[in-house]
């Protein structure tokens, strides 16, 4: 058999049969989510493809999670929340309930997405899981509606971008300004339908958390899914938080692949995407001089510890008059450990609103939605017109530490 890319291995063993990329492949996931924005929209094909609904194929393999909407959402989302978890409760299917946190990192932080599974989730920043070596990757309410019918679902096999990693990152420097400086070469649909494969000797320079922001941005850039290799910082995190077993996967020396990125990550400095594109991104320091309105930390791009402990040191300097600042943890044991550790009291006492833990603002379905015309800086994933649930507003991407310095001054970009 010819040389495999890591999707291809995962795959195949999903499929029971050897994949190439290109091909259509009928596949088992190991694990499918679906979130209170996806299930409802399930259940309906569900119930057109097989009346009366009925019990799911492999309950076992499935996650519901209760993340998009909370009490100030409404009585109709509150509606949907309740099917879902009604579902869940006659069919035995795990249910994260609303303010355990977002479901992509309940998922990572429990250790249910391992090596060389395959992950679908009826939510596009699945992608995530594939920080720890499994192929993972986002599907719409009818895939999920056919894995619940049958435990199944179809893929076309990406071909494999590698994003070949050197050096390491520069103090100040996050694994969220090179997710966007990646944007900003590919370009929103430069890897469209294409796996991006981590490689090279930057990836043992990387933590977790900084693999998990890349693989969660990958979608961005159009790719199936974003994958980082099995390596001894993989196996300590996965250590940590699971017992079960797992069988890592490595790519064939001399698979084919569809083209090389190379990124030096000691090269990469602060980024910063502009309304109302992803991909519209600059130098942080070349952007153009705006005064901010609202700052927000959180979502599952950057709503963990680690993202709370940049932006605190740098907010210690003091919020500047007429910024608002919103810290939404990604878990409530985020949560848990920001109380602990003490930086909790800190953001409070800085003047920052803090949010129950899920996806809040992110999406415009929960939590805080910004004024007319406002102008945030965010370190979620998505600046599109109306994405916090306000169109007028105007959204810029950041890292947790940029985001902490545009609360600081007061404004992005150079002197006015």
């Amino acid at each position: 058999m010819r040389p495999q890319t890591l999707s291809e291995q995962i795959l195949s063993r999903a499929a029971g049969r050897p994949v190439r990329a290109g091909e259509l492949a009928i596949c088992t996931p190991d694990l499918a989510m679906g979130t209170d924005g996806s299930i409802p929209m399930a259940l309906d094909y569900l119930e057109c493809m097989r009346p009366g609904g009925g019990a799911p194929r492999f309950p076992g393999r499935l996650v519901f999670a209760l993340d998009h909407y909370g009490p100030a959402s409404g009585p109709r989302a509150q509606a949907l929340q309740e099917r879902a978890r009604a579902y869940a409760a006659r069919h035995g299917i795990r249910c994260c309930e609303v303010g355990e946190g977002i479901g992509h990192q309940l998922i990572l932080e429990s250790g249910a997405a391992r090596p060389g599974l395959l992950i679908v989730g009826a939510d596009s920043h699945s992608t995530s899981y594939g920080a720890v070596g499994a192929f993972a990757t986002g599907i719409g309410s009818s895939d999920l509606a056919g894995v619940l019918l049958c435990g199944q679902v179809w893929l076309k096999v990406p071909e494999s971008l590698l994003v070949v990693l050197s050096g390491s990152l520069r103090p100040g420097v996050s694994a969220k300004d090179a997710a966007l400086l990646l944007a900003r070469r590919l370009g929103a649909d430069g890897a469209s339908y294409r796996a991006l494969e981590f490689v090279g000797s930057g990836v043992a320079q990387l933590d977790m958390d900084d693999r998990i922001v890349l693989t969660n941005l990958s979608v961005e850039l159009g790719a199936k899914a974003g994958l980082f290799p099995f390596d001894p910082v993989t196996e300590a995190w996965l250590r940590e938080r699971t017992m079960a077993a797992f069988e890592p996967v490595f790519a064939h020396a001399g698979a084919d692949c569809a083209g090389v990125i190379d990124l030096d990550l000691g090269a990469v400095v602060p980024q910063i995407a502009l309304p109302h594109r992803v991909d519209h991104v600059v130098d942080a320091d070349a952007a153009p001089y705006t005064v901010v309105d609202l700052v927000y930390l959180g979502t599952c791009t950057g709503g963990r510890l680690k993202d709370y402990r940049e932006a605190l040191e740098v907010l210690r300097a003091g919020i500047a008059p007429g910024v608002r600042v919103v810290v939404t943890p990604a878990s409530a044991a985020v949560a848990a450990e920001l109380e602990r550790s003490g930086m909790l009291a800190e953001f409070l006492a800085l003047g920052a609103e803090i949010q129950p833990p899920g996806c809040g603002s992110c999406c415009g379905t929960c939590g805080i939605v910004p004024a007319d015309g406002a102008v945030v800086v965010s370190t979620a994933n998505r600046n599109f017109k109306g994405r916090m649930g306000n169109g007028s507003a105007s959204i810029y991407l950041a890292s947790p530490r940029e985001c902490a310095a545009a609360a600081v001054r007061g404004s992005i970009g150079g002197p006015a």
